[in-house]
């Protein structure tokens, strides 16, 4: 099997270009909206009525998760976003549909389902770690109804943005019949795909562009059980094979990333992480700045070491987090003549 190559050093003078074009980009984003919420304190004892931390609240904060980070990173490195989902018909949809209206005009593909809750994650974190989450969601597809709705949001958008993205966390937004509908609007309008999948629903994303599993759901994926040793060659060539996608790029921690191309070429990217406090949400950054990338001009290779960078600096942080187009320039331009 032929080893992976090394992406060739790229001037800082190309990727500034790329950068630059970000606010040339608008890139639509469908898939499950999600409300993090995260209650930050501090422990000090442990309970007499159970053997379990008390943590003494100092703070609350509220984060579009989800999709709605993926649209927010996009935003934040400069790009133009428009948000496809669903939120309920309760408070916390209408908290989270005036968190979106407050950073863009484009709320007309959020709609309203009264049968299900917004979705919500609550994480417990005291001295930086997470003592626990829960969950406040329902997970069935969402109704034939909706997805109605839904593609013809996307077939009326399609004609006015640079690239599609799917974050899909399977809470039953993207269903089957929305990523037929997607594929065959995307191939009649010539707009890339970028799918953060589901390891359940990967046969939804036959044909896509790109697509961007870590290492696990690449392998499970992939067909190969947990216990096997599998070289990450072996697991991109079969996804790509099985999926028939332009490119798989495999994130692998601090392994850096793969990327193998439907024209038999495979790459390796290092990782550039300094010190990781929280991977919450870094798939969101790396699927954002790829999309971003793209909708640039830059080649694929090019383009992954964009996102390599960008979720470098997001593990970084505590919480959901964004990476600005500053912060990127500057860990790109660090170690670049």
């Amino acid at each position: 099997m032929k080893p992976l190559s090394v992406v060739p050093s790229i001037s800082s003078r190309k990727f500034k270009e790329y950068i630059q074009r970000f606010s040339r980009a608008r890139i639509l984003v469908i898939g499950d909206l999600i409300l993090d919420h995260y209650v930050w304190g501090k422990v000090h004892r442990v309970s007499p009525e159970a053997p379990v931390p008390i943590v003494h609240v100092d703070s609350e904060s509220y984060r579009m998760g989800g999709a709605a980070n993926v649209y927010h990173n996009i935003l934040t490195l400069g790009g133009q976003a428009e948000l496809c989902g669903m939120v309920g018909a309760d408070h916390v949809g209408k908290q989270f549909l005036a968190d979106i209206r407050r950073s863009s005009p484009f709320t007309a593909g959020v709609f309203v389902d009264s049968s299900r809750p917004t979705i919500k994650k609550t994480r417990v974190v005291a001295h930086n770690q997470q003592i626990v989450r829960f969950d406040v969601e329902q997970r069935h597809d969402i109704s034939s109804r909706q997805t109605k709705k839904m593609i013809k949001h996307v077939a009326s958008r399609l004609p006015e943005v640079s690239c599609l993205v799917i974050s899909d966390y399977a809470k039953g937004m993207i269903t089957v019949d929305l990523m037929k509908a997607i594929h065959v609007l995307a191939n009649q309008f010539g707009v890339p795909v970028v799918v953060d999948p589901k390891v359940e629903h990967m046969a939804y994303y036959q044909g896509v562009t790109v697509i961007t599993p870590n290492h696990f759901e690449a392998k499970q994926a992939a067909g190969f059980l947990p216990s096997q040793d599998v070289p990450v060659e072996q697991i991109g060539l079969a996804l790509q094979q099985q999926l028939q996608c332009q490119s798989v790029v495999v994130t692998r921690g601090e392994e850096g990333m793969s990327i193998f191309e439907k024209t038999g070429q495979s790459w390796t990217i290092p990782a550039v992480a300094r010190q990781v406090y929280d991977v919450t949400g870094a798939g969101d950054t790396v699927i954002s700045t790829l999309a971003l990338a793209l909708s640039a001009k830059a080649p694929l290779p090019e383009a992954a070491v964009l996102a390599n960078q960008a979720a470098g600096i997001v593990v970084g942080m505590v919480g959901t987090a964004t990476v600005t187009r500053a912060q990127l320039q500057e860990a790109l331009f660090h170690g670049h003549k």
